[in-house]
């Protein structure tokens, strides 16, 4: 999280000492961008010298959010149609811009009973022989990757059979915690959560096929009253230097 906070030790330095500003804008951006965005937003620090509040949640809560008047100035959705239901209701500068496609996959514990696999053969056999107690997805009344989840297991003609099953993410960082915290044999994460090096020692993860489910086109947009510092990140995520973290995190870079 880049907000950052005066230290004593600042307030008591040296006269030359200068504190460091508080951010100028805040950012509300699905929880499959947290290890990415952190490090974006990280870069642009240091490019910029401007800082965000970075808050990170399900986009359908965010979307909820907005719409009750939340101080939010950036709005990166993992699901653009949350960014046009938003610009239909008068709260957005525009329409926004396509920033990246998202993956989904399936993520086990390292040496749990389930195995990684992105067709779910080894799951619908787990289900068959009861390897399968519990599985983890993100809430699919308001999460992006929740719902690519569900359309995916209602495509391999899973869903009915591991419904009751199923332990409810509040966003996608919270069903990669479910999924290799040992309380269940595993989950569907985002793929740009198990390139992170801190849930990618935690368990084995296999990409499910993107003609499985709708795609995950991923859109952000400025609010009206955004300040120069949302402004210039909204512009920043475009440079090659943004591009290159996202891709690095799985992500798909929209084509110009």
């Amino acid at each position: 999280m880049l907000l950052l906070f005066i230290s004593l030790a600042s307030l008591m330095g040296p006269l030359t000492a200068r504190a460091q500003p508080t951010p100028g804008a805040t950012l509300a951006a699905a929880s499959d961008l947290k290890f990415a965005i952190e490090e974006v937003a990280a870069q642009f620090e240091k490019s910029t010298g401007q800082r965000l509040r970075l808050v990170f949640g399900s986009s359908g809560n965010f979307y909820s959010q907005i719409l009750q008047g939340a101080p939010f100035h950036l709005f990166m959705s993992a699901d653009e149609d949350f960014v046009f239901k938003l610009a239909d209701a008068g709260k957005t500068a525009d329409r926004g811009r396509l920033y990246a496609y998202g993956r989904i996959g399936v993520l086990v514990p390292r040496g749990g009973p389930v195995k990684a696999d992105g067709e779910f053969r080894d799951l619908a056999a787990a289900l068959a022989d009861g390897r399968l107690k519990k599985f983890a997805i993100a809430s699919p009344d308001h999460a992006p990757y929740g719902m690519r989840a569900k359309e995916a297991l209602q495509h391999a003609g899973l869903w009915q059979r591991i419904e009751p099953m199923l332990v409810i993410g509040e966003n996608i960082s919270q069903t990669a915690q479910f999924a290799t915290s040992g309380s269940t044999q595993g989950g569907i994460i985002a793929y740009s959560l198990a390139l992170a090096p801190q849930v990618a020692r935690l368990g084995e993860f296999a990409l499910i096929p993107e003609s499985w489910h709708k795609r995950l086109a991923q859109r952000m947009v400025l609010m009206r009253d955004a300040p120069a510092p949302a402004k210039a990140f909204y512009n920043y995520l475009s440079t090659p230097e943004a591009q290159a973290i996202m891709v690095k995190y799985g992500f798909a870079m929209p084509h110009p």
